[in-house]
């Protein structure tokens, strides 16, 4: 009788080929998204980058390109704060199939007032959450046009002490920018465990994984010029740093392993090893309030409502 090989065990430094396969990274310009796609580029992938900024995408797509010879890159106009510009972004992706989308693309803001996007909505649960949220529903006859296609959604570790106020997504009556920030980005990982609820329940062949980074600093980010450039000053002082939290190549790999592993199962949550703060990543027990299916399944209709249906 024979058996199914397993797949080998994970190494970042021999990853998975994926030479047929084609990728979007939204954000993928610069921070952690450019990490994503030079890690996925170095795979062999078609990565296309989503990015508001065409200027910054070509230097991305150049500074990839200079490390990962014949990398396959192209670049599209994302702007995930425009909700009615979604479907346009789609069909200039030109393709028959998505294999993966990663949803990483973000704004956070560090002081008020409170900002809005041109749809009315708090820029930062607008543009994290919402603009995710929409853009899925336009990706998806793509995605299921793939044979295991896979969304992968970018959290954050700040999310993990935050909780959302279903009366007040949109922060109009209490509006703290980091304490927003943190339930944007808790927001966008309640979609990711609701969307593989509803995946699987519909029979899709597509999965949802939702990542986080641990602490990811620029400090600790090695040089990509021009799209990062660190001084010895700034890696010299962030040393003593490297004990605790990382840099973003490093947490560009969670979201890295749920594109290309196929140990990697929808409805997970993936991050690094240490403390969830940094080292290499490895699947974490779903946190007990991203558990709760009844503020994901309210969270989701909420979102509906405010997209006026967009993200059906």
């Amino acid at each position: 009788m024979s058996s199914t090989p397993s797949a080998p065990p994970w190494n970042r430094r021999r990853l998975p080929r994926a030479d047929d396969r084609i990728f979007l990274v939204t954000g993928g310009n610069a921070g952690i998204g450019y990490f994503v796609a030079e890690q996925l580029s170095a795979a062999g992938a078609t990565v296309v980058l989503g990015s508001r900024n065409p200027a910054k995408a070509e230097a991305a797509t150049a500074a990839i390109r200079a490390r990962v010879p014949g990398a396959r890159l192209r670049a599209v106009r994302l702007d995930l704060a425009d909700l009615s510009s979604l479907g346009t972004t789609v069909e200039s992706l030109e393709v028959e199939r998505l294999d993966a989308v990663v949803h990483n693309a973000g704004v956070a803001l560090d002081d008020p007032p409170r900002r809005e996007t041109g749809d009315g909505h708090e820029l930062m649960f607008g543009t994290n959450h919402l603009g995710h949220f929409v853009l899925t529903r336009w990706l998806m006859p793509l995605l299921s046009a793939a044979p295991a296609a896979r969304v992968v959604t970018m959290g954050s570790f700040a999310a993990k002490s935050e909780r959302l106020d279903l009366d007040d997504l949109q922060s109009r009556t209490d509006y703290r920018p980091q304490r927003a920030y943190g339930r944007s980005k808790l927001a966008q990982m309640y979609f990711g465990v609701e969307l593989d609820r509803r995946l699987r329940a519909s029979g899709s062949t597509v999965a949802s994984v939702v990542v986080h980074p641990g602490g990811a600093l620029d400090s600790l980010t090695p040089a990509r010029p021009p799209v990062h450039v660190r001084t010895t000053g700034a890696r010299l002082s962030a040393a003593p740093a490297a004990l605790l939290v990382q840099g973003k190549h490093a947490g560009a790999r969670p979201a890295v392993r749920a594109v290309l592993d196929p140990a990697v199962r929808g409805g997970e949550l993936w991050g690094p090893r240490v403390f969830g703060l940094r080292g290499e990543p490895r699947r974490e027990p779903v946190w007990n309030h991203l558990a709760d299916a009844s503020v994901a399944a309210r969270l989701w209709e909420a979102s509906r409502d405010l997209t006026d249906g967009r993200g059906r």
